[in-house]
């Protein structure tokens, strides 16, 4: 949906935005001790209280967690008391984000606390993850998420749409960019490694680890009133594909090129594209969905392939194109969430900051 179509839409923006360092394990954390700095320096960024937010909105997992409902925990970080008006999404946080902008789009508030986390140290994410697969076909043959990448990147490499080193390329770019971002968990010249499940290398697949994110929205003047450079949201959009891997192209993504045309991506010019690519060939599928050409700087934070929090990586993306805007490094940024094997489900925003 794109703030264009209708005037009388309420002009939403992202005020402020906080992440973990994130590490490879954080054994001596839960998650609310994980997550509580992350929620104190959001509210500092703004000037606001617990008591100040209208709507609270989380992501995370508990197939992570290994318990259910274990969101309710996470909590505790918020605030047990005063009651709050919260919501939960079993989704990566930039979906809960997505909950959030619809409940300020029906003005029941004017601020939101979003926040997401994920603890992958806990146990082999890789096994977790085959849990979102066809429960009868797919499933019981326990392709795990390296496996399905690989199967991905082969396919566009026998379409002649890249190569090894190209990927290569791509984790050393992300990497290299990454080493002023001091939350990022890899960083700088870092070896491409071995076959991990060929063609990918251990340089092609993200980092293993933990970490939690936060963004606060507002709407209208009060966006103006809490941000000096508020990022504006002027579109958002999420699609999916089908859920059997055997009737998709995955060589492309269909559902990320319609959420982008839905948030109007295509309308203007960005300068700026922070893309959730995991593994270093569903970039090259996202760059030719999203018709990104050189002009567009990629992942100027390092992108997933630096830091790869499960279930925050896509709050993270936005959060980091939002960022750039408020200090004045971007005047129209996207930001692309995914969630699913192989670029499954795909959420897509447009950010823009005020004429300066």
């Amino acid at each position: 949906m794109r703030r264009e179509e209708d005037p009388e839409v309420r002009e939403i923006a992202v005020v402020a935005f906080a992440q973990t360092d994130h590490r490879r394990t954080t054994e001596e954390l839960s998650e609310v001790e994980m997550l509580m700095p992350v929620l104190h320096d959001v509210l500092h960024r703004t000037g606001l209280q617990a008591a100040d937010i209208d709507f609270t909105c989380s992501g995370s997992s508990d197939y992570l967690a290994g318990r259910a409902f274990s969101f309710t925990l996470a909590l505790d970080g918020v605030g047990a008391w005063p009651p709050i008006s919260e919501s939960h999404v079993e989704m990566d946080g930039a979906w809960a984000l997505y909950e959030a902008w619809t409940k300020l789009l029906t003005g029941d508030a004017d601020t939101a606390l979003v926040y997401a986390y994920g603890k992958s140290s806990a146990g082999s994410v890789r096994d977790v993850l085959t849990r979102q697969l066809d429960p009868y076909y797919t499933a019981p043959l326990w392709p795990d998420s390296v496996a399905l990448a690989a199967l991905q990147a082969q396919a566009l490499i026998d379409a002649g749409e890249t190569d090894e080193p190209a990927l290569a390329g791509i984790a050393a770019r992300s990497r290299t960019a990454a080493a002023d971002n001091p939350h990022a968990q890899l960083r700088g010249s870092v070896p491409h490694g071995d076959y991990r499940v060929r063609p990918l290398r251990t340089g092609d697949c993200p980092p293993i680890g933990d970490g939690a994110a936060a963004v606060v929205l507002a709407a209208g003047e009060r966006a103006r009133e809490l941000c000096a450079r508020p990022a504006w949201i002027r579109g958002i959009d999420h699609r999916i594909e089908a859920h059997g891997l055997g009737v998709r192209d995955l060589t492309d993504s269909p559902s990320t090129r319609l959420a982008a045309e839905k948030a109007g991506v295509f309308e203007r010019p960005i300068d700026t594209a922070e893309l959730h690519a995991p593994f270093t060939a569903q970039e090259v599928v996202l760059r030719r969905a999203l018709r990104l050409d050189g002009t567009v700087t990629v992942n100027p934070s390092g992108g997933a392939l630096a830091a790869n929090p499960v279930m925050a990586a896509g709050l993270i993306r936005i959060g980091e194109a939002a960022a750039r805007i408020h200090r004045g490094a971007s005047d129209r940024a996207l930001a692309h969430a995914t969630s699913g094997p192989c670029l499954q489900q795909n959420l897509v925003a447009v950010l823009e900051g005020e004429p300066r």
